[in-house]
């Protein structure tokens, strides 16, 4: 018996890194996950790898800079599944640009890709969770959410904006649908290679209690306790899981 048996969990930005590891959890926990991302190759091996083990899962190609990434979500998810119990909104981008150089439209597609576009999605899903009588909404913000050492403008702005938009919609949905938020700290991911790697965020390791990076995997993990009735009196909060970089 699973934890999310007979649930319907749509993860954003799961062709990779933590999106595809929580993916592959939610499925092995019996839910029908839908894969989302802008690659299709990558898309249908996350769908493929669960299906041979024996899952249910389906991808929807969606691009989260565009104004169709959420209605073309929302749509395949309720024309294959009928409903929808969870939503985790991951997908990301990060932009590399400092104060001094970064562009508005470089800003603006932080802004966008990073908060709007999980707005866009959680407001077609929402009313399907309240008809139903509850639901689970995960947001993926930062640690860069709360202190601004390790990131770049446009990503600490955009995971700053996350951690508002968290509480505010926790505020708005419940007592229906409980809405948290998960931190992330240095975690294992094509992001943080596109950043230089490990190497680069030494000084991020050498702050956190741990001593090391995150995987996906352990992102996955507290997801899954949020997507549950496992976390049923925690509403509007954002879980850090960063290795106690914040102690």
């Amino acid at each position: 018996m699973g934890k999310l048996d007979g649930k319907v969990a749509i993860v954003t930005g799961s062709t990779s890194g933590m999106g595809r590891d929580t993916a592959y959890l939610f499925a092995k926990e019996g839910a029908k996950v839908v894969v989302t991302g802008r690659n299709e190759k990558r898309a249908k091996e996350v769908v493929d790898k669960i299906k041979a083990a024996g899952g249910e899962a389906m991808y929807v190609i969606a691009d989260a800079s565009e104004a169709t990434y959420a209605q073309t979500i929302f749509d395949k998810t309720m024309e294959a599944y009928g409903t929808i119990d969870v939503l985790m909104n991951n997908a990301g981008m990060l932009s590399l640009a400092q104060f001094a150089t970064i562009t508005e439209k470089e800003f603006m597609d932080d802004i966008y890709i990073n908060v709007t576009s999980a707005l866009m999605l959680s407001q077609k899903v929402a009313p399907v969770m309240q008809a139903k009588g509850g639901g689970h909404i995960i947001n993926v913000a930062s640690i860069v959410g709360w202190e601004a050492h390790w990131g770049f403008v446009a990503y600490v702005t955009s995971k700053h904006a996350m951690v508002g938009l968290t509480k505010a919609m926790a505020n708005e949905l419940a007592p229906t649908i409980h809405v948290n938020g998960i931190c992330p700290g240095g975690i294992k991911t094509a992001m943080l290679d596109s950043c230089g790697g490990e190497a680069v965020f030494q000084p991020l390791i050498n702050a956190t209690a741990l001593k090391r990076l995150g995987e996906g995997t352990e992102i996955a993990k507290v997801a899954l306790f949020l997507a549950t009735d496992d976390s049923s009196f925690i509403d509007g909060q954002l879980i850090h899981v960063d290795g106690g970089v914040d102690i």
